[in-house]
């Protein structure tokens, strides 16, 4: 008994694109704390515009993710959605014999 394949809607499931923009939003977040030194020693105004500045680069890497997702979204079949995905998705439709027949010229 196989397995079956899953299929690209199986794949490219909403939740787990949200969860992989929410996680490069959360990187560039803490990436932008670090680098402008809110773990070091600052007043309480200087960390309150840290805190800003990283909430604003955190929703731009948000939007960019999500948007630059939905584009990439945009480029898939809607034909070929409910396709099992059984073979590597960039590799083209005719495919050639891995070994050539003994005797036979190569290319």
């Amino acid at each position: 008994m196989t397995d079956p394949q899953p299929t690209r809607r199986d794949l490219l499931k909403p939740v787990q694109l949200l969860g992989l923009a929410f996680a490069a939003a959360a990187f560039a977040g803490v990436i932008t704390l670090v680098t402008m030194g809110f773990f070091q020693s600052l007043d309480g105004d200087q960390r309150a515009h840290v805190i800003v500045v990283s909430l604003i680069v955190a929703g731009i890497a948000f939007i960019v993710t999500l948007v630059g997702i939905a584009l990439l979204i945009l480029a898939v079949d809607p034909a070929e959605m409910t396709k099992p995905v059984d073979r590597p998705v960039l590799m083209p439709e005719d495919d050639a014999p891995a070994d050539p027949e003994p005797g036979a010229p190569r290319p």
